[in-house]
């Protein structure tokens, strides 16, 4: 794949969505005067973190930060704001706090207490019905904080909503769908109306109706505050998470994707303990683009991390020699003030790095060959090998390896598959659960329901050839799984696509030309790749037989009307990506080389960052051992 003579142009600044954010937040806080405690969802402590500080908190009233927990005892100042999620949950526990906090008062034991629920991104009516059920309406206000997509990185924004998975794919619950559409006119309100928009997915489907609705800034229906705005985004892709399971089910081989894997990354924050960092404190770093050596290591493949950080200690260990040849002490000071600084981040930011390294091939080889799980993955990609990964995946539930991670492999075999034969799914299934408890029946039944572990339909397990039934016509059940005429419908789309490369001999991963690197050279993202193939004329002509063959509901628009004033070969190289139901690293990796190698600048917009262990433990109705 050669690269794009056409310059990208570049990104917007979508760190324009945290300063309103903030704006916001202060302002909500500001409505409490004076001193007043904060108590925070468990689940926004580190989103916070990325709109606000702590001193920021501080500078508008805040005393104490809690987290919101059942059964805990705040001891604080006689004002407090909740900001929370709007869900059930919640509320009942601040319900019960609030009814505590009144007992108190009426007993004399502390003032009454002012309190303020914010829900965040949205508040809800069932909300308001609860605290009423509960008796505390009267006592508490209400008011919503729109968080809604949060910059965690110059081309990754997120909802930070892990839950839309299971809401939305399982529960079937359209809670969060505003959110998701809400946030996309955010997008819209800064950075100018957005010409051409593909949704792939029943969900996308759902969000692109809803944001089209919405007052005054749907598409058809753009206002005069924007339609003389300069468009800095050319393309949106909603993309369902269901249009492509297969993906986030691989084992991730790229740096950020193993970081994520086995220390996980929240909200762009990772945590080191003891092991990586050998302090006793654990050291937090934010990984983001303004890390040099993180951005040059982030999208690489494993394999060639460590030689980087290797050159790259020896031209900081060059760095701190050049101390020995100062002269004057002008250039001691020169050093001092411009060079030593820098030496001692990248210095610090190695030892990190190498630490962090050193852990992932400790961890992914521990009990397990790693290249083996990666070739057996593979051999289920390309459908091929069925019996040896059958039997790699007996030994791990035999061994007693981590039930998530073994669950994953059923899952990629099934979807691979379009199903496990009747014989072997009941033979796994029967295996899993005598290994790990029968407790983990209904997490079968939500795989089902989901489609990503079910038996195989019966016209793929056999195929009838013959005339009529009787006589010499008679018709026979014949097995047709081990038939050449029979693929699956992910082996059909994939050989329509391309998914798997041809020549994978001559591949060299330090210098990658296709985006199949990211998972070793074995297979390109099937999202990524639809998203390749719809720019390339920018409809679905390419790809409408793929979508079929999958049942993949599809929807796209690009209103002749729109009158632009920037440069169309412009802004129509700028892409916001939007998983609905979570993306890995991996594909936000390939979308960044698509856009190095094709000339576009990708913003990747998601509900959530996820791994396929963070993904099965959503649908899970059991802790794992």
């Amino acid at each position: 794949m050669a690269a794009s003579s056409e310059q990208a142009p570049d990104l917007p600044n979508v760190y324009l969505l945290r300063h309103v954010a903030k704006d916001m937040l202060v302002h909500l806080l500001e409505s409490v005067q004076g001193k007043k405690d904060l108590v925070l969802g468990p689940n926004l402590m580190r989103p916070l973190d990325r709109i606000a500080g702590a001193k920021l908190l501080r500078e508008h009233g805040v005393d104490k930060i809690f987290k919101l927990e059942a059964n805990m005892d705040i001891k604080g100042c006689d004002q407090r704001i909740y900001l929370v999620h709007p869900t059930m949950f919640n509320v009942k526990l601040i319900a019960d706090q609030v009814n505590q906090e009144k007992t108190k008062a009426q007993q004399g034991l502390r003032k009454k207490l002012v309190c303020k629920i914010i829900f965040t991104p949205r508040k809800l009516h069932v909300c308001d019905k609860v605290l009423e059920e509960e008796g505390v309406f009267g006592d508490v206000v209400t008011d919503e904080f729109k968080l809604d997509l949060i910059p965690i990185d110059q081309d990754i924004l997120s909802l930070e909503l892990p839950e839309y998975f299971r809401d939305f794919f399982l529960e079937e619950s359209q809670m969060w769908q505003h959110t998701v559409a809400s946030s996309l006119n955010g997008i819209q309100q800064l950075f100018g109306p957005i010409p051409c928009f593909y949704a792939l997915g029943k969900g996308a489907k759902m969000v692109q109706q809803m944001f089209e609705k919405m007052p005054s800034y749907g598409l058809g229906h753009w206002s005069k505050s924007i339609t003389g705005m300069e468009s800095e985004i050319g393309h949106v892709f909603l993309i369902d998470r269901s249009v492509d399971y297969v993906t986030p089910l691989c084992s991730q081989v790229t740096y950020e994707g193993l970081l994520d894997e086995v220390f996980g990354i929240q909200s762009g924050c990772i945590e080191f303990g003891h092991e990586v960092s050998g302090r006793d404190q654990p050291v937090k770093l934010m990984l983001t683009s303004q890390d040099e050596i993180f951005e040059e290591i982030r999208n690489r493949h494993f394999t060639n991390v460590f030689s980087f950080l290797s050159g790259k200690a020896k031209e900081v260990q060059s760095g701190y020699d050049k101390r020995h040849q100062l002269e004057s002490v002008r250039d001691m000071k020169d050093f001092v003030a411009n060079d030593l600084k820098d030496l001692k981040q990248q210095h610090k930011s190695l030892a990190l790095f190498i630490g962090a390294s050193e852990v992932i091939m400790s961890r992914k080889t521990k009990g397990i060959d790693f290249e083996e799980l990666l070739r057996v993955e593979y051999n289920m990609l390309e459908g091929v090998s069925r019996t040896e990964s059958i039997n790699y995946i007996e030994e791990r539930l035999n061994r007693q390896f981590n039930c998530l991670q073994t669950l994953r492999l059923l899952c990629l075999l099934s979807l691979t598959q379009d199903g496990i034969p009747p014989k072997e799914y009941k033979s796994l299934k029967t295996q899993f659960l005598h290994a790990e408890g029968y407790d983990w029946m209904l997490t079968f039944h939500n795989l089902k329901k989901l489609g990503l572990l079910k038996e195989q339909a019966d016209q793929h397990s056999y195929k009838s050839i013959g005339g009529s039934k009787g006589g010499k016509g008679a018709k026979m059940a014949v097995p047709s799984f081990g038939s050449l005429t029979w693929k699956s419908s992910f082996q059909t789309a994939s050989k329509s696509l391309k998914l798997i490369p041809k020549d994978t001999e001559n591949l060299d991963l330090r210098f990658p030309t296709d985006m199949s690197y990211v998972f070793g050279g074995a297979y390109t993202p099937l999202s990524c790749k639809l998203v390749e193939q719809i720019l390339n004329k920018c409809s679905f002509e390419d790809v409408d037989p793929v979508l079929k063959t999958l049942s993949i509901p599809r929807f796209s628009m690009m209103p002749a009307s729109a009158r632009f004033k920037a440069d169309p070969n412009k802004y129509l190289r700028v892409v916001l990506v939007y998983f609905l139901g979570g993306c890995t690293y991996s594909e936000i990796t390939a979308l960044r080389f698509l856009g190095k190698v094709k000339g576009y600048k990708f913003i990747i917009a998601t509900t959530s960052i996820i791994t396929g262990a963070r993904l099965l433990d959503q649908v899970t109705e059991v802790t794992p051992k």
